[in-house]
């Protein structure tokens, strides 16, 4: 098994297809993801798996408004 869940394995966790609405069950269920440059969900392995070394998302930089 690699490093991350597959999109097929993703799409069973989750029972969506489309990656807003994974987006929006990963976060109800508290799951560590981070959003790809394609806009995809991405989940290790590890935070399946219960390891606890996942690192939490990584807050992305936004202009001052």
């Amino acid at each position: 098994m690699g490093m991350f869940l597959t999109a097929d394995d993703l799409a069973e966790l989750t029972g969506r297809k489309i990656k807003s609405k994974q987006i929006e069950v990963l976060r109800r269920m508290g799951l560590p993801f981070h959003v790809n440059a394609a806009g995809k969900p991405v989940v290790p392995v590890a935070a399946i798996e219960g390891r606890k070394q996942v690192a939490p998302p990584v807050q992305t930089w936004h202009p001052p408004k």
